[in-house]
Formats: C-alpha cells, structure tokens, sequence
C-alpha cells in the first residue's frame, strides 16, 4: 500500500494551500490504496532526522510505494498515473504531453503567484514589484486562456494528472482578482474541482486539519 507524507498542522494562513492536495487528489482519482501519515510541520516533523532520509527538501508531500520513495508533487502524480495506467495517455507523445503541462504548472506559473504570495507576507509595500508580478501572471494567464479557448481540459482531450497539476496552481490565487479577466481558465478550474474525487479529497484534507471544507474551499 502506498503511504502519503503530509501535512497534519500548518502555520496560520496556510490552511488549504499545500502542495500534498495535488497528490491525495491524484491517488483519489486513479483509486489507488493508500495510507496518510500525517506530519506536524509547528512540532518540527518536517526537519526530523527519520524525514530528512526521504524528504530532500524536508517538503511534503512524499509517497513510499513499498520502498520506493518519492517526493515532489508534479512527480508523484505522474508516477501515480503510469503506476495505475489512468489518467496519461498510453503513448510516449500522449504521456510527454501530459508532462509537459504538469511542468507549465509547477516551472512557469506557480513560481509567479508564489512571488507574489512572499512579496504580500514579507513587502507589501512594495507596489513596484507587486505591479511588475501581477502583469508576469497576466502575461501566463493570457496564454494560458488561450490554450483553453477551445479544449476542455489542458493537455489531452480527457481529463489527466496535468490538470490536477494545473487546477492545484490555479487554487493558489482563488482569493485574489487575477482570473477575473479570464472566464475560460474559471470555467476549466471550475470543472476539475466539480470532480468527486477532488471533494472528497477535500472533505478529508479538511477532517484532518479539524475544519470545516467551506474553510480551506
């Protein structure tokens, strides 16, 4: 049975934000037997001696599939889609489509609203960088609107792990009035999150934090 390293308490403020959705989601969606071990990040889990030995940047998430071992969320997802054989298309063009998109969400976009997330918690004052940030993710989000004109979801015809990588990214800015211009990218995030393997995935992430769901939606 595969074990999922994740987040059992938070620092205030980022409740419903990490990275260990994406991969609870994908082992929801590919209906993979699994296991939480849920780590306290206040109580220093994450920088204990045992984790640092599969963790290398002492992050969740990280599975353990009966020895094998691995971390970071845009790999794990992929590894769960060609472990189950669903949700990746079963050509080597299909599959580096798949992957290709998974690497848009993690390498192109979500660094963006990540800076802007750091320039909010540690500058707020500083509007020069915030403006320079916001028309950076416009420029993404543009173009990403445009992938979407005409396609219902990112990479492939059918829903993948892509969209679980990119839907995930998108979720960062739900509070915000980025995607305001954008009703194609809201209509897409919408569907992948109308999916009941997300609500569930949601209604235990939510169960393990001790909130309700409409908190961390």
């Amino acid at each position: 049975m595969i074990t999922l390293y994740c987040f059992k308490t938070i620092f205030e403020g980022g409740v419903g934000e990490t990275k260990d959705l994406r991969a609870q989601w994908a082992l929801e969606e590919l209906g993979l037997p699994y296991r939480v071990h849920a780590l306290d990040q206040i109580a220093g889990d994450l920088q204990s001696d045992a984790y640092s030995k599969i963790s290398p940047f002492h992050q969740v998430p990280v599975i353990d599939d009966d020895g094998f071992v691995l971390s970071e969320s845009g790999a794990i997802v992929l590894y769960l889609a060609e472990k189950a054989g669903k949700l990746i298309p079963s050509d080597v063009q299909g599959r580096t489509r798949v992957t290709q998109w998974c690497f848009a969400a993690v390498a192109t976009i979500d660094p963006t609203f990540t800076s802007l997330d750091m320039v909010g918690i540690f500058d707020p004052q500083n509007h020069k960088l915030e403006g320079d940030l916001r028309k950076l993710a416009r420029r993404w989000l543009e173009d990403l609107a445009r992938r979407l004109a005409d396609r219902t979801w990112i990479a492939c015809s059918e829903f993948t792990v892509a969209d679980i990588m990119m839907a995930g990214v998108l979720r960062n800015v739900r509070k915000t009035d980025l995607l305001d211009p954008f009703p194609k990218i809201k209509a897409y995030r919408d569907r992948c999150f109308a999916r009941p393997a997300w609500e569930h995935t949601l209604q235990q992430y939510a169960a393990r934090f001790g909130v309700s769901v409409d908190h961390i939606r």
